[in-house]
């Protein structure tokens, strides 16, 4: 099994980031996603830009504080776990990934793809909260 976690504070009340990150089908701001599919409330599906298929089972939910899940495609499988911390006017966020791989070739490149993918979210969350401050 591989983990990977990354942390990040945003300058944004806690109500925000955790209405942006939570809110499913507005996946617009994510660059990563060709579109996501509700399957019912605790289960989607999101669909890479190259149409690739990962299925989501909500597992925990605590409101502004925690949001979990698993999580499996072909490649692998795995759980997600997001930590919410309000800090005055700042929200920190904590999300960590423990990802077990299908095909025993990939398991040398998963780390690194989980911090690309990690880094690309925050980076992606970042702009859009900023984005909605300007409006």
């Amino acid at each position: 099994m591989t983990t990977s976690n990354i942390k990040a504070v945003f300058k944004s009340d806690i109500r925000k980031v955790w209405e942006t990150v939570l809110a499913i089908e507005n996946y617009k701001w994510r660059s990563d996603l060709n579109k996501v599919e509700v399957i019912s409330e605790k289960q989607f599906i999101e669909y890479t830009k190259d149409g690739y298929p990962t299925t989501f089972t909500v597992t925990a939910v605590e409101p502004y504080k925690r949001w979990e899940f698993d999580m499996e495609n072909t490649n692998m499988k795995g759980h997600w776990s997001g930590v919410f911390t309000s800090r005055g006017k700042e929200t920190e966020i904590e999300f960590t990934e423990y990802v077990t791989t299908k095909k025993l070739f990939l398991k040398p490149f998963v780390k690194l793809y989980l911090k690309k993918q990690q880094k690309q979210f925050v980076t992606d969350l970042e702009k859009e909260l900023k984005k909605q401050v300007a409006k």
